[in-house]
């Protein structure tokens, strides 16, 4: 890959600015997202983790759903710079949907009693390490991308149009594409305040 992970860690960022520049071909995205979704740590090994990738019309369905779901519930007035927000997204070469296989998570519970409060909790973590691994990977690649959350309000939609099964719980959505300019500079605390060391 073209940068190590000490790089990619570092210029990993939300980018929101991007095209459907296709700098990346879709069968290396498709490997990255399988080589996160495969090597991504999960709790007791249950590999909960699901993946849709959409690409083209697929993308752009995914983004108009986004929309249409939206009109009704931001005022009038404001809707002008949310549609704003959602055409930067749709302008994007592709977008990952995350989801958490909860009849996993609902065995494990009745399997392992004594943790059954933390696998739900355990879910959470390990849908976080994939988003984060997905998108880490997309930048190693030199694609840009965002984590986005409208899941509450386009769920049953997302459901119905790509056939996704009852367990399959919805947590995030990530456009993503070429970058055509770079985040604003991020401001960081001292590390001492965040990391205490002792030996």
């Amino acid at each position: 890959m073209a940068k190590d992970i000490y790089q990619a860690t570092k210029e990993r960022r939300s980018y929101y600015n991007i095209n459907d520049k296709k700098i990346v071909p879709e069968k290396k995205v498709e490997e990255v997202v399988e080589h996160a979704v495969k090597y991504t740590p999960t709790s007791f090994n249950s590999q909960t983790g699901r993946v849709i990738l959409l690409f083209d019309e697929e993308h752009n369905k995914f983004w108009n759903i986004v929309e249409s779901n939206l009109r009704p519930v931001v005022p009038e007035e404001d809707f002008d710079s949310t549609k704003e927000k959602i055409d930067g997204f749709r302008s994007g070469y592709g977008t990952v949907l995350f989801f958490e296989d909860m009849e996993i998570v609902e065995d494990l519970q009745q399997r392992f009693p004594l943790y059954s409060e933390n696998f739900p909790k355990w879910s959470q973590h390990s849908s976080g390490m994939l988003q984060y691994n997905v998108w880490t990977l997309l930048e190693t690649e030199g694609l840009g991308a965002s984590l986005q959350h409208y899941t509450e309000l386009i769920v049953e939609d997302v459901k119905a149009e790509w056939d996704v099964p009852e367990e399959w719980r919805f947590v995030a959505q990530m456009p993503f594409g070429n970058p055509v300019e770079e985040p604003d500079k991020k401001e960081f605390e001292p590390l001492a305040e965040r990391i205490k060391v002792y030996k």
